[in-house]
C-alpha cells in the first residue's frame, strides 16, 4: 500500500470515529475544503505538515504525527473515543456529571498506595 493511501485511511478512520461528515470536518478547519480532505482520504493527494496540524486540531485526540504515519500508536483507545463521543452528545448537566465522576476517580487513584510505597512500608 502506498503511503498516500495509508495516510488517507488513517484520516478517514479518525473522521468516522468522530462521526464527522466530510463537510463537517472541513467546517472545523480553517482552510481545508471538503474536496481537499476527500482527496487526502482517497490517497490522490498527500497532506503536508500544516494540513496535518490543522486536521489534528479539528480531530481532537489525533496527532499530526499519527495522521502522517510517523507514529504507529493511536493516541486514544476505542473506549476513549466512545467516551469522547458520549460526552459531546450530552447536555451541559450530563457533561458536568461526567467531569465529576472523572475527577472523583482521579482523586481515588491518587489516594491508592503504589507498589513502591507499599513495598517501602513492609
Amino acid at each position: 500500500m502506498t503511503l498516500n493511501k495509508e495516510i488517507g485511511q488513517r484520516l478517514r478512520a479518525a473522521r468516522l470515529a468522530h462521526k464527522y461528515s466530510l463537510s463537517e470536518l472541513a467546517s472545523r478547519t480553517r482552510t481545508l475544503s471538503k474536496s481537499r480532505i476527500s482527496n487526502y482520504e482517497q490517497g490522490i493527494r498527500r497532506m503536508g505538515i500544516e494540513e496535518a496540524q490543522e486536521l489534528s486540531e479539528a480531530l481532537e485526540g489525533i496527532t499530526p504525527a499519527y495522521l502522517l504515519c510517523l507514529d504507529e500508536t493511536s493516541p486514544l483507545s476505542q473506549q476513549e473515543w466512545q467516551l469522547i463521543q458520549r460526552y459531546r452528545k450530552t447536555d451541559e448537566r450530563g457533561r458536568d456529571v461526567i467531569l465529576q465522576v472523572a475527577e472523583s476517580q482521579g482523586q481515588y487513584e491518587g489516594a491508592r498506595p503504589t507498589e513502591d510505597s507499599a513495598a517501602g512500608a513492609a
